[in-house]
């Protein structure tokens, strides 16, 4: 990973995943798009624990471990806990999965019922089978949507109570959100990863809230790889055209390991000059050594690197350059720091009167050209 610029949007065990991106060789800006309303503070959990306490439940669904921890937590510091879990004793409690399934029995607790796939579809399946007419339900939330369960639930008959566990809301300080927008826009980025909806949804809604909704989608579509730990994250990316890619476990490990696969298939290889050129996100492999370029060296290295074996003109290489202006002189200064960095000069070739090319080994020029124009 190293050369590779990630993006970490999570609020919530950020520093984990930053480590295990790191410790493989990536650079990580961490910009959490939101921020996780503190338990002891929320008023509308304290005042659903209080509803359910008063009036039980015929069926409580648990969806995540740390949620259902939280909220035994926080009705503890309430002087509530001893209550609840005396009421979650007397229900059909299902529990989504074998984390959830331990944090219920961490409490004291058993649950009735849990499926082997994880999956709130097969909740809902065994719910709808066993009828709900006339039940009360709490569904216990954790910040993520769950698109159609609770209007299944409602349509079928039951009355359906949310447990809203770990509220977010957008972060205080909204600056390292706009540097990472502003940074995927560019495409200094190699990647930005999402752990919960509401993180995905909230980056969407700042670029929106700064016109940059539409520079960003385009560089999440074709350049800069989005990937979400499952596919409930996932959803708001893709109702605005974004495949993202996921890991088939929904765990930051694998999330990594994913990103340590993809990324290097992605920046592939190029033959240039007898040498191997592969073009990172803030770096660049030189057969095999990193070299650190500069952000307005890498910014030509991508123009180049788009057609490459082919003449890029100094005008279009200055619309490429971050806040250039109109002076192509700034392109021969970031070009001479660029040959620098890579140090292989030969790598980039000076077309007189004409721009730049990548110096494309002969043997592949026919292999680049099919699908290029001059």
């Amino acid at each position: 990973m190293a050369g590779f610029t990630v993006g970490i949007t999570a609020a919530r065990r950020a520093e984990e995943l930053g480590a295990l991106l790191e410790r493989r060789g990536a650079t990580v800006l961490h910009a959490p798009a939101i921020r996780i309303v503190p338990l002891p503070d929320d008023t509308e959990l304290l005042a659903a624990t209080k509803d359910l306490i008063a009036d039980a439940p015929d069926i409580v669904v648990a969806t995540t471990a740390i949620g259902f921890r939280g909220w035994i937590e926080a009705a503890d510091g309430w002087g509530l806990g001893e209550e609840l879990t005396a009421r979650l004793r007397g229900v059909e409690l299902l529990a989504r999965g074998p984390k959830v399934r331990g944090a219920i029995r961490a409490a004291g607790l058993t649950e009735t019922w849990s499926p082997a796939s994880e999956s709130m579809a097969e909740v809902l399946d065994r719910l709808l089978a066993e009828g709900v007419a006339d039940r009360r339900l709490a569904v216990q939330l954790h910040g993520e949507p769950l698109p159609g369960f609770v209007e299944a639930l409602r349509e079928a008959g039951a009355e359906v109570v949310g447990v809203p566990v770990y509220r977010w809301l957008p972060p205080e300080d909204i600056g390292p959100v706009d540097r990472l927008l502003d940074a995927t826009v560019a495409r200094s980025l190699d990647a930005v990863t999402f752990t919960s909806a509401p993180a995905a949804a909230g980056l969407l809604e700042r670029a929106r809230d700064r016109g940059l909704l539409e520079p960003l989608l385009e560089a999440l579509r074709h350049d800069v790889l989005a990937a979400c730990v499952g596919p409930v994250t996932a959803m708001p990316l893709l109702e605005h055209g974004i495949q993202a890619v996921r890991p088939e476990r929904f765990r930051l490990g694998p999330l990594v390991q994913l990103l340590c696969r993809e990324l290097p298939a992605r920046a592939g290889v190029l033959p240039v000059a007898g040498h191997r050129l592969d073009i990172r996100g803030h770096a660049a492999l030189v057969d095999g050594e990193l070299r650190a370029v500069p952000p307005a060296g890498m910014a030509l290295l991508r123009a180049l690197a788009r057609r490459p074996g082919w003449v890029v003109s100094r005008a279009e290489l200055l619309r490429a350059l971050p806040g250039a202006g109109r002076d192509e002189h700034a392109v021969e200064t970031a070009m001479a720091r660029l040959r620098t960095a890579l140090g292989t000069p030969k790598l980039i070739q000076t077309v007189v009167k004409r721009g730049y090319r990548l110096a494309l080994d002969t043997a592949s020029d026919s292999k680049y050209a099919e699908n290029e124009g001059p």
